[in-house]
């Protein structure tokens, strides 16, 4: 008894209604996961690749997925011979056409190009990097850099030929700039279109090159390029300036010039996004009397007046100084500011003395272990007394 057939949509995983983007795309999918050249030796991946295969062929073909939502399987019943898969008769298809793009974009093939031939193509874009300070990026700067780029041949004015001599149509792709290779698949002849090899997809072959540029059509020019770095520019990020990239192939537009950003590190400023961050610290007396301190920010120095009773740690925002958005000018960050009380390492006698007197007025705290007494404080001594037990950290 013969085997009963899966449904077409089931097979691929689709629903009924899906569109021929999404039946191609399901197709694909399973072509990569079960095609034998990816399974060797694998009956089953091979039964479930052919399986996906003819219900691929049917449901990307508008007039056989008419007739199989109409009639099911029973629509090819009969209609192929020991060449199809099941009844349906594959020996007649175009498989180029149904499979050969799929192929070619799994396994090394294209068929996306067939349209493109000779025709113009832009050439390829250029990068480079430059360095500029934290203030540089905040603000914008303009800087020069000397690159070496292509220009067209004076000589052969971009031909690549010798002066007098003009290129050839190329023999292996008749001037196509393409050619068509075909293979043996388990549903008939696969067609792939690739690139000339001879001509590289030019159509055209030059048989006397130029003496200055070699055939290439391009001479090699330093050249000095503006740069103009937005403000708010961040590091990492590129400006991209047009046509100034590689020059473009038959008649195609130069490639873009792309400038990575990098940002050199800044002693105080830390940013994230719009914002920048800095610690300042102040004296004791100023964060318990209130005073003003000095902040330093990209526009320059401000007086910040501190609050009396203020902790250490405490956050202030200044608005509006910080970084420049790259959407929007008229708009910046803010510049947040931790205010750190420095504690001083080293105290004269008469400091210390003040210090002391400070504390006893303020609840005598430096001396307050001297007031606590307790017996897990105190450990017995050789004359049956206790005396006070210290701990040091």
């Amino acid at each position: 008894m013969a085997e009963q057939k899966r449904d077409y949509y089931e097979v691929l995983g689709v629903e009924k209604s899906a569109d021929d983007a999404a039946i191609k795309k399901a197709y694909r999918v399973l072509a990569k996961k079960y095609h034998p050249d990816m399974n060797p030796g694998d009956a089953e991946a091979e039964k479930k690749f052919k399986e996906a295969s003819e219900a691929y062929a049917v449901l990307s073909d508008p007039e056989k997925r008419r007739q199989y939502d109409q009639y099911g399987h029973a629509a090819f019943d009969g209609a192929g011979g020991a060449g199809g898969f099941g009844g349906f008769d594959f020996n007649g298809a175009d498989f180029g056409d149904i499979f050969g793009d799929i192929f070619g974009d799994l396994f090394g093939g294209s068929r996306r190009g067939g349209g493109r031939g000779n025709g113009p193509m832009k050439g390829a874009n250029i990068r480079t990097s430059v360095r500029i300070t934290f203030e540089e990026a905040v603000f914008g700067v303009e800087r020069e850099i000397e690159l070496t780029l292509k220009d067209e041949c004076t000589s052969c004015h971009g031909t690549g030929a010798k002066p007098g001599t003009s290129p050839e149509t190329c023999g292996k792709c008749g001037g196509k700039g393409q050619v068509v290779f075909t293979s043996q698949s388990f549903f008939g002849t696969v067609r792939n279109v690739q690139t000339c090899p001879d001509c590289h997809g030019t159509g055209k072959v030059i048989k006397d090159k130029c003496p200055d540029c070699r055939g290439t059509g391009y001479i090699a020019n330093k050249k000095k390029i503006q740069v103009s770095i937005p403000a708010g520019i961040d590091n990492g990020q590129c400006v991209r300036i047009r046509d100034k990239g590689e020059p473009g192939s038959n008649g195609g537009p130069r490639g873009d010039l792309l400038v990575e950003v990098v940002v050199g590190r800044h002693p105080i400023f830390q940013r994230q996004d719009e914002n920048i961050y800095s610690t300042v610290p102040m004296s004791f007396a100023v964060a318990a009397l209130g005073g003003d301190i000095v902040i330093d920010t990209v526009d320059g120095r401000v007086i910040y007046e501190v609050k009396a009773g203020t902790q250490t740690d405490t956050k202030v925002r200044l608005k509006g100084k910080g970084v420049p958005s790259l959407r929007n000018k008229d708009v910046r960050g803010d510049h947040y500011v931790t205010l750190v009380v420095q504690v001083p390492d080293k105290l004269s006698h008469e400091a210390k003395d003040l210090l002391k007197q400070f504390d006893e007025c303020t609840g005598d705290s430096l001396n307050a272990a001297k007031n606590i007494t307790s017996d897990a404080s105190e450990e017995p001594t050789g004359g049956g007394g206790k005396k006070k037990k210290k701990f040091k950290f």
